[in-house]
């Protein structure tokens, strides 16, 4: 005669067939192209686009901080045409130099 099964063999039959289970849809998980590597591909997607969404408020906030120097600033809109735009006053000499030559 067999012995009776107690609840504690049950519960770790089920716990290891469940555990079987899940490795098993784990692996068909990884293995499948739609399943985790598109994941973690996408995943790897959002940080990157998160990143760049950062660098542009960055640059955006540069910007607009430009904006109003050059729309309140005098000073401010002299700088910019003399380094942008290369303007000189009358008698002024500029050097320029080749930073290729000097290394």
């Amino acid at each position: 005669m067999a012995a009776p099964r107690t609840p504690f063999l049950l519960r770790r039959r089920f716990a290891i067939g469940y555990g079987a289970l899940l490795l098993a849809l784990f692996g068909a998980s990884a293995l499948d192209r739609e399943g985790l590597r598109r994941w973690l591909e996408l995943d790897r997607e959002v940080k990157r686009v998160q990143q760049e969404n950062r660098d542009l408020e960055r640059d955006n906030a540069r910007m607009r901080r430009e904006v109003q120097a050059l729309t309140g600033d005098p000073a401010a809109l002299e700088r910019a045409a003399r380094e942008d735009l290369g303007y000189v006053r009358p008698g002024e000499i500029i050097l320029k130099l080749d930073e290729g030559a000097a290394r």
